[in-house]
């Protein structure tokens, strides 16, 4: 009789504990949080952005006889727009264009000939590249590449001395070429480091040496070195 009541105990005490344990709240099971893909980093799309830099000229005046030519440097800064295409599995394809204000002047005296004892001032108040570029991604974030095209500045050259008086001002047409490298440190920002070299060619005007017209011939060169950054649109 004592071992039938100890089995009722038994189980009616198992079927507590089981309805006990139904009631209690389940614990959740466990999921691994999802996580977004990381973003494949791309070069397509448009940008806008500015720069700073140097830029480094040479420029040279002759006149019946004599000539000047002087190197100088100035302070460089701008702004610059442009649109790029990723393809081929990291081949980038782009144009831009780029306008900056320079500091650019230098200086010299024309030593000999019909204007010998004339000082020369050579000034380069900005320059305008409008250029194609071509480049590979050597990783996803950076870009190595190289553009040319064609590019626009607006020189002026002062001729003083004893009876002479005279300038040519004008906008001049020339070519560019360089390259550079370009790093997309976070979304839609990047940073670049180029260099490009500008010719300008040559253009003729007259100056007047006591009242007489002297021709004259200006040839102007430029190179710089820009650091810039850039919103890219996606």
């Amino acid at each position: 009789m004592r071992h039938v009541l100890a089995t009722a105990l038994a189980v009616a005490a198992l079927g507590s504990a089981s309805a006990l344990a139904a009631d209690m709240p389940q614990r959740p099971a466990y999921k691994a949080p999802m996580l977004a893909p990381t973003p494949v980093a791309t070069w397509t799309g448009c940008y806008i952005g500015g720069n700073v830099g140097g830029a480094f000229g040479r420029a040279s005046a002759s006149a019946p006889g004599g000539e000047v030519s002087q190197d100088g440097s100035g302070f460089a800064g701008g702004g610059q727009i442009g649109c790029d295409y990723e393809f081929g599995g990291g081949f980038v394809i782009g144009i831009r264009d780029q306008l900056d204000y320079t500091s650019n002047k230098r200086s010299g005296t024309i030593a000999s000939g019909t204007l010998a004892g004339t000082v020369v001032n050579f000034n380069n108040q900005w320059f305008d590249t409008l250029t194609g570029r071509i480049g590979y991604a050597v990783q996803p974030q950076w870009l190595l590449y190289f553009q040319g095209g064609a590019a626009w500045a607006h020189t002026s050259t002062d001729f003083s001395g004893a009876g002479i008086a005279g300038q040519t001002s004008n906008s001049r047409t020339g070519w560019t070429i360089g390259g550079g490298v370009e790093w997309m440190f976070a979304p839609h920002w990047s940073a670049f480091l180029e260099g490009n070299y500008m010719d300008f060619g040559s253009t003729s005007g007259n100056v007047t040496a006591t009242g007489v017209p002297v021709p004259v011939t200006v040839k102007a060169t430029e190179s710089n070195v820009l650091v810039g950054v850039n919103y890219r649109f996606f």
